[in-house]
This record gives structure tokens, C-alpha cells and sequence, in this order.
């Protein structure tokens, strides 16, 4: 506990100046957020000009804050769930679909990356699907796979592609004078593709999974609000919208998934700063 404590105060002092701007900004938001409510609920002038009714849809930033609280302890009228079964439902389905996802995609991405037969063999397969937005095959893959494993296998699609794409791209540009210069050495093809290609595309691997997990959150959301067994965040939000009418829960699941994302995100980079020194690079 107390190296956690001494890395994450030696992360604040080095880089300070990006914590106060990140600070403001957050306090900036909040504000603009504050006055405009304050509009909506007619607490200050010239919020006639905003239509009657709006401002029930946008509650004041205290109380989805305290209604963030409270879903940790007070089960939601829809489900019956505390937010804790949401966010494990939702963190479930993001684990398997990134586990599938990665797993595919790093293995493929590297292979097509240095073997222009795998890439001419899948590139055509890849420009055929990749445009499609994940969120197009919500329908397809709940009525296919169910409600248990369709938002899993949505996920894998939002999170496959960036990896694939970052994957193939960064060990298709390895520098040729490093693998030469191995070659030299005495390095055979298996130790050329890890002492050189893999640390090479690790920074680009770790992008993809990065931008990955970001599109991931979209599409479990997604899939959650129309159709999950067992919960979900994203399902908590449209509950709370659309059948209970409570908008601070609804902006507080909000809250959850950008909270969640954010973790996510970290966790990818914290690993990418250990495997980068493992292999030696830092």
C-alpha cells in the first residue's frame, strides 16, 4: 500500500501541471453544468426562454452526485438490483468480449503484419465488415446468441477491430534496418519476432486496445439498453429514463460508465508501462 501511495505521489509531483488543468477543467464543467440546470429550474433570470417541462430532464450536479451514492445502497425500481450487480454485469461482459477480442486480434494483426500472403488472404474479409458499426449488429447477435452471450460477442466486435488495425499496422512498420541488424547478431525468425517485432508493436498494440476499450463501453451500453440477462449499466440508464422517469439515476449510470471507462483505460496503461519494462524498453 504504502508503494501505491509513494508511485501515485511521485506520478502527481511529475506531472502537477496536468492535474491542475485537469482539476479546473472538471471544476469549469461543473459550473457551466450548475448554471445551466439553474436556467432550466427558472432560479435565475432570463430562463423563460427555455420551454416549460426541460428542466426535469437535467437535475443539478449535487444530486447525481447523491443519487450516484445511493444506487450503491438502494436497489433500483426496475430490476430490483443494487449498482454493484450492474457495474459486475457490465465489467463481466467487457472482461469476456476483450479476452475474445484481443485474443484474435493481436495473433492476426501481427500475422498479417509480416506475411503478405495472411494479408491478402484476410484483407478483403476485413474491409467487408470493418465499416459496419458494431452497434448494426445489436439485433443480429441478441436474436442469434440470446441475451447472455449477444452483448458479449457486441463487445468483441467494438474492442476486435482497433486492436486488429493498430496490431497490423505497427508490425508491418518495423524499422527493416533493426531486423537486419538482428540477423546479423545471429537471430534466428523466432527471436527476431520477439526481441524485435513485438516490442516494436507493443505501443501500438496498447493504442488499439485503448481506443478498443473506449468503443467497448459504447457498444455494451448499447447492447444492455435493448436487451441483457442479469443487470447492466447500460440497462440501469435506460431504466431509469424510460420507466422510472428518475434522471439523476439515469445521469448518475452515466457517471458509472465514464468512471468505469476511465479505470479500464488505466488498468491498459499501468500494464502496457510493466510490460514495456519488462521487455526492456523503459
Amino acid at each position: 500500500m504504502d508503494n501505491i501511495v509513494k508511485s501515485l505521489r511521485k506520478l502527481i509531483l511529475a506531472n502537477w501541471l496536468n492535474v491542475v488543468l485537469g482539476v479546473l477543467s472538471l471544476i469549469v464543467f461543473i459550473i457551466l453544468w450548475w448554471l445551466y440546470s439553474a436556467w432550466l429550474h427558472a432560479d435565475w433570470p432570463f430562463a423563460g426562454r427555455v420551454p416549460s417541462g426541460g428542466a426535469g430532464y437535467l437535475p443539478y450536479p449535487w444530486d447525481v452526485l447523491t443519487a450516484f451514492l445511493q444506487s450503491f445502497t438502494t436497489k433500483d425500481p426496475a430490476t430490483g438490483l443494487y449498482m454493484g450487480s450492474h457495474i459486475y454485469a457490465s465489467l463481466k461482459r467487457i472482461f469476456f468480449g476483450f479476452v475474445f477480442a484481443s485474443g484474435l486480434a493481436v495473433p492476426l494483426g501481427l500475422l498479417m503484419g509480416r506475411s503478405k500472403t495472411a494479408e491478402a488472404f484476410a484483407n478483403p474479409i476485413e474491409e467487408l465488415f470493418r465499416p459496419i458499426p458494431p452497434l448494426a449488429w445489436v439485433p443480429i447477435f441478441l436474436i442469434a446468441l440470446g441475451f447472455l452471450w449477444g452483448p458479449i460477442f457486441i463487445v468483441f466486435l467494438g474492442i476486435f477491430f482497433p486492436i486488429l488495425l493498430n496490431v497490423r499496422f505497427g508490425s508491418k512498420s518495423v524499422d527493416p534496418v533493426l531486423v537486419d541488424a538482428a540477423r546479423t547478431l545471429g537471430a534466428r525468425r523466432g527471436d527476431i519476432f520477439v526481441k524485435v517485432v513485438l516490442p516494436f508493436t507493443l505501443p501500438y498494440m496498447m493504442t488499439g486496445i485503448k481506443v478498443g476499450l473506449g468503443v467497448g463501453w459504447m457498444c455494451i451500453v448499447a447492447a444492455e439498453m435493448l436487451g441483457s440477462v442479469g443487470g447492466g449499466v447500460g440497462s440501469y440508464i435506460f431504466n431509469m429514463a424510460f420507466q422510472a422517469g428518475m434522471y439523476d439515476r439515469m445521469f448518475a449510470g452515466m457517471l458509472v460508465i465514464g468512471l468505469l471507462s476511465v479505470m479500464t483505460t488505466g488498468v491498459a496503461a499501468m500494464f502496457e508501462r510493466r510490460l514495456s519494462r519488462w521487455m526492456g524498453m523503459k
